[in-house]
């Protein structure tokens, strides 16, 4: 499974070089403009795969070299699963098979988040848990857990399933589901910084496409974009905080 995992991890990077090459169609980017949505985000934040791919090779090669190792690892298979459908994803979703691309974008959630939560919640780290595993899969994850919502608007206006003139009221409510999702994630990861800062890069990202778009109801997605990340920094800092004075009073 270690070497699987490796494997996995070096496939993400090498499709998405096929695919900016071409190799399955459009490239992702070029695909989401031919679908405007009121969640969409500025092209930039888009790099953060650069680093995230960077940290899942390193999970990789880490899984593969270290030497210490706990009898159970839950994030492994996990993990080795996330990475498998990530790069899945990108050539499902060029071809423009967004049923199925919005399929795996939600198998890669589940499995990353999975990951990730174990590893926030583990009382016990072993050696180089943190910044091999722990910090790439909760980076991956909170990504994830945004673009999740993104596909899903790009799934319904591609089918037009929902109107496509006026995409304010669902766009609100997927925003509401995305913020369900990373408030109930983070809580239940004590607080996890690395998820926190790739959601909220992505909703700053948000709400700098919106604010320079002309649909309708732009304007109000991008403002509740930005009070989302406002959130999730201001929950995060509580969770921090409360997770502290526990700390300090058992040692009391």
């Amino acid at each position: 499974m270690r070497y699987l995992a490796l494997l996995a991890a070096l496939s993400m990077p090498l499709v998405a070089w096929l695919t900016t090459r071409g190799a399955f169609g459009p490239d992702t980017g070029d695909m989401s403009d031919r679908y405007p949505t009121l969640l969409a985000a500025a092209g930039y934040a888009f790099a953060i795969w650069g680093l995230i791919f960077l940290l899942d090779v390193a999970y990789g090669l880490w899984q593969v070299f270290r030497q210490s190792r706990p009898r159970r690892d839950p994030a492994l298979p996990a993990a080795t699963a996330g990475f498998v459908l990530t790069a899945a994803w990108m050539p499902v979703f060029s071809l423009g098979w967004f049923v199925a691309a919005w399929v795996i974008i939600v198998a890669a959630l589940a499995c990353v988040l999975y990951g990730a939560i174990s590893l926030s919640q583990s009382r016990r780290a072993w050696p180089g848990q943190m910044a091999f595993a722990w910090l790439p899969l909760s980076l991956h994850a909170g990504w994830l857990s945004l673009a999740a919502f993104l596909n899903t608007a790009q799934l319904i206006v591609a089918h037009g399933w929902l109107s496509i003139v006026v995409q304010l009221p669902w766009s609100i409510v997927l925003l509401a589901g995305a913020a369900a999702l990373l408030m109930l994630s983070n809580r239940a990861m004590r607080g996890n910084l690395a998820y926190v800062a790739a959601a909220v890069w992505g909703l700053i990202a948000m709400y700098v496409k919106q604010s320079g778009t002309s649909m309708e109801g732009a304007s109000v997605t991008a403002v509740s974009a930005l009070v989302l990340a406002a959130a999730l920094v201001a929950q995060y800092a509580w969770l921090r905080r409360s997770r502290y004075a526990t700390r300090i009073g058992e040692a009391a």
